[in-house]
């Protein structure tokens, strides 16, 4: 079982590794499956947890976050948009990936939901895993991984250094 995960505890870190991998991955030809957060920067007024994310490799962009209106401390996750992701890399044949990313395992995957049966059938087929795992959601990970994935340090050459040993040993 070929799954990896990146963690740390500077906001944002995850996300920029990822979808940065993702990029310089695509760039070399790797046929990718799974999700990225969008990167761009953010109106004044914008909401720090506002959240689109693209399907790999060439979209669509989802909006999985929502408006709770002003002064709400709740979370913000679209329940609709992470179905709607979900359902958009499901759609997608596993089987013509070299890579499945998936930018977060969070609380919808926390409690079995979310992405796990996507990233159970990339696995069951072969296919190397790569996740962001936030410190809240890392027992859960664990939990769900029998504590099987290879933890990488939030480097960007040790990340692309996995990925690509994984692909070529495939």
């Amino acid at each position: 079982m070929n799954i990896a995960f990146v963690s740390s505890t500077v906001r944002g870190e995850i996300d920029r590794l990822l979808s940065q991998t993702a990029e310089a991955l695509s760039a070399k030809g790797v046929r990718l499956s799974g999700v990225v957060k969008i990167l761009q920067d953010q109106p004044e007024d914008a909401h720090d947890c506002d959240m689109d994310l693209r399907v790999l490799p060439d979209g669509p962009a989802i909006c999985i976050t929502q408006s709770l209106g002003e002064g709400s401390s709740s979370c913000r996750l679209n329940p609709a948009g992470i179905s709607a992701a979900v359902a958009a890399v499901e759609q997608r044949d596993p089987a013509r990936s070299d890579l499945f990313i998936l930018n977060k395992f969070g609380p919808q995957e926390a409690e079995g939901h979310g992405f796990c049966t996507a990233i159970g059938s990339a696995l069951e087929q072969g296919i190397p895993v790569l996740v962001g795992v936030g410190p809240s959601s890392r027992d859960a990970f664990d939990g769900f991984v029998d504590g099987l994935a290879k933890p990488l340090p939030a480097d960007p050459d040790a990340i692309l250094g996995w990925c690509q040993q994984v692909i070529d040993n495939r």
